[in-house]
């Protein structure tokens, strides 16, 4: 820090040195130290305004441009995720609760939805209780799914674009800690009423962070990436009769 100090300051005085001499060069050539003071004066009157349109103007420009950068780098990690675990995690968690028609009807996804569509949607399941029923088959499915994409999953929180984005950390964390909690037991069959109700509260979490995050990402490739939202529609986990044939 003090050797950095020290350089800038030697930086500092080097320019200032530099344009001393500039000056008393223009004085000795010129004979007028009139007219010197007075373009030093209008330089100086300028100073604030290039300062301002430096130091605040560019700069926001410069970080609002890094920020687009950081956030298509970090929609590009999501759409890793829901393409390799999240469109299948979806299906598998989903098998957890018997939704409504009224409900499902908010998630099955068309061509024709637009910012209000995925709001609307986005709210109703802000607010809905799931009820989840944690089946011991259905957790032995979830637990050797989880088990295959454990590493992915580790490399997905190690990465620190993911610092940008909180609500998708969290989900990750929810996915990877009900994975943890269902490693950690030998076998689904005979476990205490108890402990059923724990492990269907870890799905709750994990299912009702992974449809909201669902949502959003589907909105992005809707509004950035038709080409991608087209199949995505096709493979909605939650339409029964989803197909990647185009009809």
């Amino acid at each position: 820090m003090i050797k950095r100090f020290t350089w800038e300051i030697i930086v500092g005085l080097s320019l200032v040195a530099v344009s001393a001499v500039f000056f008393l060069a223009q004085i000795t050539i010129f004979h007028s130290e009139r007219d010197t003071l007075f373009y030093l004066l209008q330089d100086l009157a300028f100073l604030p305004i290039q300062v301002l349109l430096v130091t605040i103007v560019i700069d926001r420009l410069l970080i609002l441009r890094e920020r687009q950068n950081m956030l298509k780098k970090l929609n590009m990690v999501i759409g890793v995720f829901f393409t390799e675990t999240g469109i299948e995690l979806l299906r598998i968690l989903s098998e957890f609760e018997r939704l409504p028609d009224s409900l499902r009807k908010q998630l099955i996804i068309s061509g024709e939805w637009g910012n209000r569509e995925f709001a609307e949607a986005t709210i109703v399941f802000r607010t809905h209780r799931h009820q989840i029923e944690a089946v011991a088959e259905r957790l032995e499915q979830l637990r050797h799914f989880l088990l295959d994409k454990r590493e992915f999953l580790l490399v997905l929180l190690e990465n620190p674009i993911l610092l940008e984005h909180d609500t998708f950390t969290e989900l990750l964390l929810a996915v990877f800690h009900l994975a943890d909690e269902l490693a950690h037991r030998v076998d689904m069959l005979g476990l205490p009423a108890s402990d059923y109700q724990h492990l269907a509260g870890d799905v709750q979490r994990a299912y009702h962070l992974l449809i909201i995050e669902w949502l959003a990402y589907m909105k992005h490739l809707k509004n950035d990436y038709p080409y991608l939202f087209s199949l995505a529609i096709r493979m909605n986990p939650f339409d029964s009769n989803a197909s990647p044939i185009v009809n």
